[in-house]
């Protein structure tokens, strides 16, 4: 938790509350399931909380906003950043059902109204999303074709719409066809080993009538 304070000091007392609580709820749920990676779950709020809310020092959401979460896994990025921006709605899918699951109660036991969360492939979403979030699910041409027809037009951020992806490595190869993405390093932001090879991707897309 202090990690998160010290990047995103001015949380209200409902966000520091609902962060904070983030750790017995998945603790208990990997005991369960096997949501985070077991030798993982110790360093919840470095390597999925505060690796989440990258997205939210490349671009904070509007209210309004309307973003779409592919590959949700145990709800990151989506849970964090519908904690960091609660005017925002999120819809959280996944092919996997009892992750979708432990998302749906996590959610709901943090009170987070602004979650929706589907079993649900890319492809067979509807919707038109201001940005479209995800956490390395595959590369970047097969995740373009997967969600490149679910842009809204209008745009209200700093950045295009279009997708904002989490990843690591050299990625010079994957982005050859893709001149207008981005790469920020997340270690511009957050001063931590961890996310020394760590990167948000921005790839603006085009509407698509």
């Amino acid at each position: 938790m202090e990690e998160i304070l010290q990047y995103f000091p001015n949380l209200t007392e409902i966000q520091k509350e609902q962060f904070q609580n983030l750790a017995a709820l998945y603790q208990d749920w990997n005991a369960k399931i096997n949501v985070i990676s077991r030798k993982d779950i110790h360093e919840l709020y470095t390597k999925h909380v505060l690796h989440s809310l990258a997205i939210a020092k490349i671009q904070p959401f509007e209210p309004g906003t309307y973003v779409l979460d592919v590959g949700t896994g145990g709800g990151f990025p989506g849970i964090p950043l519908a904690i960091l921006f609660p005017e925002t709605r999120f819809y959280l899918i996944d092919v996997i059902a009892k992750k979708i699951n432990v998302v749906k109660a996590v959610a709901e036991s943090l009170n987070l109204k602004n979650i929706k969360a589907e079993q649900m492939r890319a492809e067979n979403v509807k919707g038109d999303f201001d940005f479209i979030v995800s956490r390395a699910v595959t590369n970047m041409p097969d995740f373009v074709s997967w969600i490149n027809d679910k842009i809204k037009k209008t745009n209200k951020h700093e950045l295009k719409n279009g997708i904002l992806y989490l990843k690591g490595g050299d990625l010079t190869e994957e982005l050859a066809t893709f001149p207008k993405a981005t790469e920020y390093n997340i270690a511009d932001f957050f001063d931590n080993a961890f996310f020394e090879t760590k990167k948000v991707v921005h790839l603006p897309l085009k509407f698509k009538s």
